[in-house]
């Protein structure tokens, strides 16, 4: 079983930052691939960064050149830094592993943007 933990949200004004982390029970290493979603109200989930255990990463249109993702392994954690934030990222921001063909989730942490 896996468990994760996100952290790292909260409310910040349109252009300001903000990083979520996204800390694993088990080695990183042991995953196929990590990504954070977001889903806002009345939205559907989308993707918003993924990290494979190779090291490419795939991100959203809509996030492009402004977020990124990391990890650190020897925190068995995952990073989303998050730049140039708008209001359109309004959205309540999961982490997701893939190990063995299984996909966990964490809690979710909740990010609001104010125009």
């Amino acid at each position: 079983q896996v468990q994760l933990v996100e952290s790292g949200g909260g409310s910040v004004q349109a252009g300001g930052s903000l990083t979520l982390s996204c800390a694993a029970s088990v080695k990183l290493f042991t995953f196929n691939a990590m990504t954070w979603y977001r889903q806002a109200p009345g939205k559907q989930r989308e993707l918003v960064a993924l990290l494979n255990s190779g090291g490419s990463t795939k991100y959203a249109d809509s996030v492009k050149g402004r977020f990124a993702i990391s990890r650190d392994n020897a925190r068995s954690t995952v990073y989303l830094q998050m730049n140039s934030l708008t209001p359109e990222d309004t959205a309540r921001y999961y982490c997701s592993v893939e190990r063995l063909g299984v996909d966990f989730w964490g809690q979710g942490t909740q990010v609001t943007v104010s125009s």
